[in-house]
C-alpha cells in the first residue's frame, strides 16, 4: 500500500502537467475559432486592368464602369414643345412618304413620327418641312429627304445597344433620328458653324446620346470607335480607308459614292467577322460633296 502511494505521488506532477496543458490547448482553440467568425478571407485577386486608374480600382463594385450591355441607356424625354407641335403632319409624312415606299422597320418609322423636322429647317421652309424634299441649310448644304433619312436608317439595322457613326452633322435631324433608335451616336461636321448650330439644337431637345464634333469627316472619330454602324451624308468618289478601319465586325455602312457632281449610287459596305469588307449598290442618289481630304485624294485622282 505504501509502495503504491509512492508511485501515486511520483506521477501526479506528471498528470497535472498533461492536464494543464490539455486547459491550455483547448482555451487556445477557442480562441483562434472566436478570431475566425471575424475574419475574412481575400479571394484570388483579379488581373489587373492596366486601363483603369487606381482610384477606380479602390471604388466599390456597384459604383465602377459596367460593361456596355448593362448601362443604362438615356434616351430623351421628349419634353421639349417641338416634339409636340406638328405630331400629324409628321404621321401622314410616315404614312404617305415612308411606309408606302416599303420601309418596314417599326423602330425606324417610330423615329421618324418622332423627331421634328420643322426643328431643324431654317426659318423660311417651315411651311415645306414635312414635304417630301431635301431642303437648304445654308453654306451649300441640305437636310435629306425624309424618305431617304428613313432608308439609310433602316439599311444600317440599329439595335438599342449600337454605337453610331455620322459623317456630315449638316442640321443634326438623321443624328437625332438615328439616336431615338441607338445607345450612342457620335457626328461630324466640316462646317464649324453648323457643327455649333446642330449641337446646340440636340441639346436644347434634349439628346444627350448624341456628341458633335467639328472636322473632317473623312478621318472618322477614332478615339470612339470601332462602331456598329457608320452613315455618311456627303457624296464621295471613294470610301475613305479610315472609315473602313473604324467599322466593327459585323458592321455597316452606308455611303453616297459618285462624282459630287454627277452620277451617285447609295452604296452599303459590310464587314464580315473576319474583316472582309463588301459592298451593295442600292439606289441613285444625289448628295451635296463631301469636303476635306477625299477632295485632295480625288484631285489627284484625276492627274
Amino acid at each position: 500500500m505504501v509502495k503504491d502511494r509512492q508511485i501515486f505521488f511520483e506521477r501526479l506532477p506528471l498528470a497535472l502537467l498533461f492536464l494543464l496543458a490539455a486547459v491550455a490547448f483547448s482555451s487556445f482553440l477557442t480562441q483562434i475559432n472566436h478570431a475566425n467568425q471575424n475574419i475574412v478571407f481575400a479571394k484570388n485577386p483579379e488581373r489587373t486592368d492596366a486601363n483603369k486608374s487606381s482610384e477606380d480600382s479602390n471604388l466599390p463594385q456597384a459604383a465602377k464602369q459596367k460593361e456596355p450591355s448593362e448601362q443604362k441607356i438615356v434616351k430623351p424625354a421628349h419634353k421639349h414643345p417641338a416634339f409636340g407641335h406638328r405630331a400629324s403632319e409628321r404621321a401622314n409624312m410616315v404614312k404617305q412618304q415612308i411606309y408606302m415606299r416599303d420601309i418596314n422597320d417599326p423602330n425606324v418609322l417610330a423615329a421618324m413620327r418622332v423627331v421634328p423636322r420643322h426643328f431643324f429647317v431654317q426659318q423660311s421652309d417651315l411651311r415645306r418641312a414635312y414635304d417630301d424634299n431635301p431642303l437648304p441649310i445654308g453654306f451649300g448644304q441640305t437636310i435629306s429627304q425624309p424618305y431617304i433619312v428613313a432608308y439609310m436608317t433602316e439599311k444600317i439595322k440599329l439595335r438599342p445597344d449600337s454605337k453610331v457613326l455620322e459623317i456630315g452633322t449638316g442640321s443634326g435631324y438623321q443624328a437625332a433620328v438615328c439616336a431615338e433608335i441607338a445607345a450612342e451616336v457620335y457626328t461630324v461636321e466640316i462646317i464649324e458653324q453648323l457643327a455649333q448650330s446642330a449641337e446646340q439644337k440636340l441639346k436644347d431637345l434634349g439628346y444627350t446620346n448624341i456628341f458633335v464634333k467639328g472636322g473632317d469627316g473623312y478621318f472618322g472619330w477614332e478615339e470612339k470607335g470601332p462602331f456598329d454602324a457608320i452613315i455618311v451624308t456627303a457624296a464621295a468618289g471613294l470610301v475613305p480607308p479610315p472609315l473602313i478601319n473604324q467599322l466593327k465586325p459585323d458592321g455597316r455602312m452606308i455611303l453616297p459614292l459618285g462624282s459630287p457632281y454627277g452620277a451617285q449610287t447609295l452604296v452599303l459596305v459590310t464587314k464580315d467577322d473576319e474583316g472582309a469588307v463588301r459592298s451593295q449598290s442600292l439606289l441613285p442618289v444625289r448628295f451635296v460633296p463631301m469636303l476635306g481630304r477625299v477632295t485632295e485624294l480625288q484631285e489627284q485622282q484625276k492627274k
